[in-house]
């Protein structure tokens, strides 16, 4: 599948950048709604709530072309440029959720070693009184300023800064994202691939759902 087809690179260029209390943008419909039958359809199998690497899933040939567009030197490029922040050469890490339980949603700011979120949900038909991601001017999930609903296609990207508060009420069931960083260090990489993967094997050798380290 082309990359062009994967995304709508004119809804990214037009959404506004908002700089106040964080910088960040929203872009509905990035995903388009021709090709999200297909990524839905790849998606992996999520065995249980919580963040999952993409090296310890298996997905179809369509969310596994879209995952490596994300990760490319293009897509650094454009969120470079449209962030203020120089991406390139940064090393990235990739998640995959695919529920959410009544632990997750907390109110918390990314670790200091991610430069940049991007949030891209795959969730049809979300209803709204499900409650979406909060983007809060304090640590108090009632102060917030935007609520990004987890709807298909939709994206979301922030820089992180100690300010850059956000977090969701409780949700139980599935909730469907994928999680791309920009990270400061191959450092951070690995770190973030052990912290990952240790929770992955958890859950599948014991059914034991360890605490999440940043439930969307």
């Amino acid at each position: 599948m082309a990359e062009r087809s994967l995304v709508d690179l004119a809804a990214f260029d037009a959404a506004p950048v908002v700089r106040a209390p964080f910088t960040h943008f929203v872009v509905p419909g990035f995903v388009p709604d021709a090709v999200l039958a297909e990524i839905e359809r790849d998606f992996p199998d999520v065995p249980k709530r919580g963040s999952f690497p993409m090296s310890a899933l298996r997905s179809g040939p369509s969310f596994s072309a879209l995952v490596d567009y994300l990760e490319s030197p293009a897509v650094a490029e454009r969120f470079s440029a449209k962030l203020g922040i120089d991406l390139t050469n940064r090393p990235t890490t990739m998640t995959i959720r695919g529920y959410s339980g009544e632990q997750d949603g907390r109110v918390h700011t990314d670790s200091r070693s991610k430069l940049v979120t991007v949030l891209l949900y795959l969730n049809r038909g979300w209803k709204p009184e499900d409650g979406g991601l909060r983007l809060l001017n304090s640590d108090n999930l009632e102060d917030y300023f935007d609520e990004v609903l987890p709807a298909a296609g939709t994206l979301l990207a922030f820089i992180n800064s100690e300010n850059a508060w956000h977090g969701h009420k409780p949700f139980v069931g599935q909730r469907r994202s994928i999680q791309l960083n920009w990270v400061v260090s191959e450092a951070a990489v690995r770190r973030s691939e052990w912290r990952h993967s240790l929770s992955a094997k958890i859950k599948r050798w014991f059914g034991a759902t360890p605490k999440p380290v940043e439930p969307y």
